[in-house]
């Protein structure tokens, strides 16, 4: 057995939300992303709620984290020489960077009992505030097999595995909470629906050994004034939904009835979002285009926004941090002072810039055997690989492609994003990519970067020169990594949707990608070579002190307001109904 090391995270901070202190909120999420090597995120979902615990953590909140171990990771990436996935086991040691409890808790699942232990991870803030993380897991002696691997891997297995899991993470977190001393919870925040089933356990708290089915209003009531939901997705395909008979055999007979009879049991199966909502007080998408786009799927809820953010500290690179420290006193403790941006030097922008640029180009080439050019405009475009993202429309007209390139100037393009193991439209969008950087090959460089994670994509939202974006509308909920390439002097081109409907001005932060109705793909795949050969290129290559201000605009306008710092202040005094001076009666 392995003894505990004695990590940083094991020290105790009078500033963390300890248990039995003042009221804390709970955040729950499917995955959380904290650093490249604790690998229990795949993607946007995770990473954001990493930098939301992150700017908590900054600001002093009294919040805690809950999520699952996932001990197997997502998958490590591995492209072959035509774009052909595989995916590989993600190996990591939480013994490495987590420190472990000894509380154990049991639930019930499929007339089994399943003991769960936790792992801790604090992050601490900038001013010494501290968060801690709790990470469920059940890989424990005393569980079968079955319910031993529940806590493994992220996003895998069929359906069962998938209910057992937000099983886990929405009964199991309460349970855990409850024996970790948490007894005065403010707010149970839910990020996205995994979680949903939290509020069966608040439900259950209340009710005592009652039966849930016949629960009164005011008891629904109680659970509804504790819970607070942010919805992520804005396609109806995108939300978690189980048979009823799955439900009844994984949960069981009191808990199930109720659900049966719930509004989140849409014809014969359990909707997690609705069930989300049915419990929560306050929910709220985020941006404001996915609150519109949210309130037309569920019109029977009252659904506000909140604008996503990004961790200004964390995901500014080394050559902007040392700038920003220099120029703007006090950025990472007030990331409004990011504002002051628009008073610092071209000169020393650009000079950052390239910094950051040489280091990605650097990156690139330990990574592989791409040597690329840093004196050549580059366009970065890092996302998931699945159809709405269309990493492809860049590549609509190969021939014009090259045309732009003699033309109006050199360009090369950075990809990066991994597609879901069971996601084959996803798959296909990688090795078409593969197949138009062949085309490509002496007009225009391509390289798709293997194993997207955080680690790589602080390279690359600091050292691309332009950060690409073409989601199809209104599919982008949000959207962060422009955002993080705002703090770093990065400008996006991009699709009018998620965040950069708010953040967009023209020639000014950036640039977007338009269309004319009824044209779709054609007409937007024209305005982005359209604007690529007659507006950014000449301005880099024949103007490069407007593409420095552009630079500059970038992060004063948008570095310094999607922030996470920003959105949790806004969840603090809209979600969360802080009281200066008074608590709010917690559960």
């Amino acid at each position: 057995m392995q003894t505990k090391k004695k990590l940083p995270c094991m020290e105790t901070s009078k500033s963390c939300a300890q248990p039995g202190g003042n009221s804390v909120v709970a955040y729950f999420s499917m995955e959380v992303g904290l650093r490249a090597f604790v690998p229990t995120y795949s993607g946007g979902l995770g990473v954001l709620a990493g930098d939301t615990l992150r700017a908590a953590a900054d600001l002093g909140l009294p919040i805690v984290g809950v999520t699952l171990l996932h001990r197997k990771g997502y998958f490590r990436q591995s492209l072959d020489p035509v774009g052909n996935q595989t995916e590989l086991p993600m190996a990591w040691n939480p013994w490495d960077h987590l420190e472990p409890l000894d509380e154990r808790i049991q639930i019930r699942l499929a007339g089994r009992e399943v003991h769960l232990r936790a792992w801790r991870y604090c992050l601490q803030g900038h001013s010494g505030g501290c968060v801690p993380v709790y990470f469920l897991d059940t890989d424990l002696p005393g569980n079968v097999p079955e319910d031993r691997g529940l806590t493994g891997a992220l996003y895998a297995g069929d359906s069962r595995y998938r209910f057992s899991q937000e099983s886990v993470l929405g009964l199991g977190g309460v349970a855990m909470l409850r024996r970790l001393g948490y007894r005065n919870v403010r707010a149970f925040h839910m990020n996205e629906g995994h979680s949903a089933l939290l509020g069966i356990a608040l439900l259950r708290e209340i009710r005592g050994s009652g039966s849930l089915a016949q629960a009164p209003p005011e008891d629904l009531e109680r659970v509804r004034h504790l819970c607070v939901f942010t919805t992520h997705t804005p396609v109806p395909e995108g939300h978690d939904k189980f048979s009823m008979g799955l439900v009844r055999e994984v949960l069981g007979k009191n808990q199930a009835d109720f659900l049966e009879k719930s509004t989140a049991n849409i014809s014969g199966e359990l909707n997690m979002t609705s069930l989300a909502l049915l419990f929560s007080r306050y929910v709220n998408g985020v941006s404001h285009r996915h609150e519109e786009v949210s309130q037309n799927m569920f019109p029977d809820y009252p659904i506000q926004s909140i604008t996503n953010g990004v961790h200004a500290g964390f995901w500014t690179s080394p050559p902007f941090g040392r700038l920003f420290d220099r120029r703007l006193k006090g950025w990472k403790g007030d990331n409004v002072n990011l504002r002051y941006a628009v008073s610092i030097p071209l000169e020393e922008i650009s000079a950052a810039h390239g910094e950051a640029k040489r280091e990605l180009l650097d990156e690139i080439g330990r990574r592989s055997d791409v040597h690329l050019d840093p004196n050549i405009l580059t366009i970065g475009f890092a996302r998931r690989a699945t159809a709405y993202k269309r990493a492809n429309l860049l590549f609509s007209d190969i021939e014009r492609l090259k045309g732009i390139a003699a033309g109006a100037g050199a360009f090369q393009i950075i990809f990066g994003g991994k597609a879901h193991p069971n996601d084959s439209g996803g798959k296909a969008l990688i090795k078409e990519i593969f197949q138009a950087a062949g085309h490509l090959r002496g007009s225009v460089p391509v390289v798709y970067l293997e194993e997207y994670d955080m680690a790589l994509a602080r390279y690359m939202v600091a050292g691309v020169d332009v950060w690409l974006n073409t989601p199809q509308k209104p599919k982008e909920a949000s959207g962060t990594s422009g955002m993080k390439a705002a703090l770093n002097g990065v400008p996006s081109f991009s699709v009018l949707d998620g965040w950069w409907v708010e953040g967009h001005i023209e020639g000014v932060t950036g640039w977007s990608i338009s269309g004319s109705s009824g044209k779709g793909e054609v007409s937007e795949a024209d305005s982005l070579y359209t604007k690529l050969e007659t507006v950014i290129l000449p301005m880099f290559y024949d103007r490069p002190q407007e593409f420095s201000a552009i630079r500059r605009s970038a992060i004063a306008i948008n570095g310094s307001f999607f922030t996470a710092q920003r959105m949790m202040l806004q969840y603090v005094y809209s979600a969360y109904d802080f009281k200066e001076g008074g608590e709010q009666e917690g559960l």
